[in-house]
């Protein structure tokens, strides 16, 4: 067991904190990127790791990478990257503005062996985090366990590691083995065989559970599959440039100006831009296929609308799904052997983050424009919350169209801090 001390710790090593280590490393304070940490779970860094299929493609801009909003002229930068690669000119040549998965992913890789100060630790899994008090009680810092035991203690804390995996209650009583969450597919679906001939349920109608509907088609192609969509069925996105528009980095000033109420119907206002639809082509392929299938008479796939499951239990071999008709309110069984979940992630605090909370005792998480958590005057060490804060600076905070100017706006609030620590401490 050791025990580390560090100025910054961050949690997760993701697109939003590695942002925000590029925004440290370019921002003319090496004594404090030499000080800065990110802690990354996996083994190395994989953007959606469950859900790089070789055909997927990020929904945004590449210029919305870590960087490029924030400073055009950056080394670590998407374009940077690809002319490194040497693929620049053919990646031109396809004349898009959405890359594949993979290559952002790989991007991301390629920034976090590019930072030549901030660290970044592998394999190490934060099991709880506690404050650390003066003997006034006042926080100073917090002391992070990792899964093998180590600590580490650090002044302040960024959590950018994402929000848990929502399962709905009527699956909770399904085993493991049945279940695959879209943030595991891959993962598990590599240990089935293959040619398995195994009759596959998806449920959910947005783009994780699109993608999974699809990948079973190469992954499981002798199995059977459904997917059970509770709406009029799989819907695009909203993709109109005047909504777009709430993408952008200054509607984030705007958003959280606003009265609760409003925050909150623009929220429900702006839904189908991420998280109830699918990108349009990827559903027009969707379609293609079923419709291909019907035609020749080989039709192994299905899409069930305006259904919804109602009831999940195992039965022998089998999982047995109950099936409720929206429109006669009939209610029938489906047999089948695997469900997988495209139903999102859940929408609280994520688990570490409450546990944080209840250690400070904060009856509620309330957090500042510049990400950090209100702690009170009597705090010396800070907490800023990366990924999580739809409700108070908009939809965009958990995608990456946000990450270059949050990043800025998290370090120029740590370099305030510290300035003002430094002038305390010379009275």
């Amino acid at each position: 067991m050791t025990e580390v001390q560090v100025g910054l710790l961050a949690i997760g090593a993701g697109p939003a904190n590695l942002a925000l280590a590029v925004a440290i490393e370019e921002s003319g304070h090496p004594e404090l990127a030499r000080q800065t940490l990110l802690l990354e779970q996996g083994p190395d860094i994989k953007w959606q790791r469950d859900l790089l299929m070789p055909w997927a493609r990020s929904q945004v801009s590449f210029l919305k990478d870590l960087v490029t909003l924030r400073n055009p002229r950056s080394r670590f930068s998407f374009l940077s990257f690809l002319h490194d690669q040497q693929r620049l000119d053919e990646f031109v040549n396809l004349g898009t503005f959405h890359p594949f998965r993979w290559e952002f992913s790989d991007y991301l890789q390629w920034v976090a062996k590019s930072l030549e100060h901030v660290r970044i630790r592998y394999d190490a899994k934060v099991r709880s985090v506690e404050p650390a008090r003066d003997r006034d009680g006042s926080i100073v810092g917090w002391v992070a366990t990792l899964a093998d035991g180590d600590t580490i203690r650090c002044r302040d804390l960024v959590v950018g590691g994402g929000r848990d995996t929502h399962v709905p209650e009527v699956f909770a009583g399904l085993p493991a083995d049945r279940l695959i969450h879209s943030a595991q597919y891959r993962r598990r679906i590599a240990q089935l065989p293959a040619d398995a001939p195994l009759r596959a349920v998806v449920v959910g109608g947005a783009q994780s559970a699109a993608e999974m509907f699809m990948a079973l088609h190469d992954n499981l192609p002798n199995s059977t599959r459904t997917m059970i969509v509770r709406s009029v069925g799989p819907q695009n996105y909203q993709t109109s440039k005047f909504v777009n528009e709430l993408f952008f980095p200054s509607f984030v000033d705007r958003f959280y100006d606003s009265p609760p109420e409003v925050r909150q119907q623009v929220l429900e206002e702006m839904r189908l831009t991420n998280y109830a639809g699918a990108a349009p082509p990827f559903l027009d392929q969707m379609y293609t296929t079923l419709y291909q299938q019907r035609g020749i008479g080989q039709q192994r796939s299905e899409v069930r609308t305006l259904t919804e499951v109602v009831g999940a239990r195992v039965d022998g071999d089998e999982v047995v799904l109950d099936l409720r008709d929206r429109t006669n309110g009939k209610v029938e069984p489906l047999h089948c052997d695997l469900v997988l979940l495209g139903t999102g992630f859940d929408t609280r605090m994520p688990a570490l983050v409450r546990d944080l909370a209840e250690h400070v005792g904060l009856a509620e998480i309330s957090v500042s424009r510049c990400y950090r958590v209100e702690l009170g005057e009597s705090a010396w060490g800070a907490v800023y919350l990366q990924g999580v804060n739809e409700a108070t600076h908009g939809i965009a905070d958990s995608l990456i169209s946000v990450l270059a100017h949050r990043s800025r706006d998290i370090l120029d609030d740590l370099l305030a801090r510290r300035g003002a620590g430094e002038r305390e401490a010379l009275r």
